[in-house]
């Protein structure tokens, strides 16, 4: 089976304050024991190391750059697929719904994956089943 990896399953398994960290580290290590294809793209990753660096600091980066990001599979966003989210986030009219998402949700739909590791509910508005 394979899972993809949302920021906010990756930021809630480094930071002990959010809300998800206990939930995020059961999971994380039921989908790693589980032998679950682990996928994520570029811009999941971008997004992540973002966050980590500017609330958390070089260490927290440092951390999720040596122990999480070799584990997951990286599909990398092109132009196209760039354009495509965009479009969807402007058609869609919603602040809340982000080019991210938008990129990942067709990650997944091309990739052929239908669970997510999140804690985002625009994944299941998508019709995504979300890991638990």
């Amino acid at each position: 089976m394979t899972v993809f990896v949302d920021t906010s399953a990756l930021y809630a398994m480094l930071d002990r304050q959010d809300g998800n960290h206990d939930s995020a580290h059961a999971i994380w290590r039921r989908l790693l024991a589980s032998g679950a294809a682990l996928l994520t793209n570029n811009y999941v990753l971008l997004e992540t190391c973002a966050l980590l660096q500017n609330r958390l600091g070089v260490a927290a980066l440092r951390a999720f750059q040596q122990d999480a990001v070799p584990l997951l599979s990286v599909d990398w966003i092109s132009a196209g697929r760039h354009h495509g989210a965009v479009e969807a986030v402007l058609a869609a009219q919603r602040r809340k719904l982000s080019v991210v998402d938008c990129a990942s949700f067709q990650t997944m739909r091309e990739n052929g994956v239908d669970v997510a590791f999140c804690f985002d509910e625009h994944f299941r508005e998508q019709g995504f089943t979300v890991a638990e």
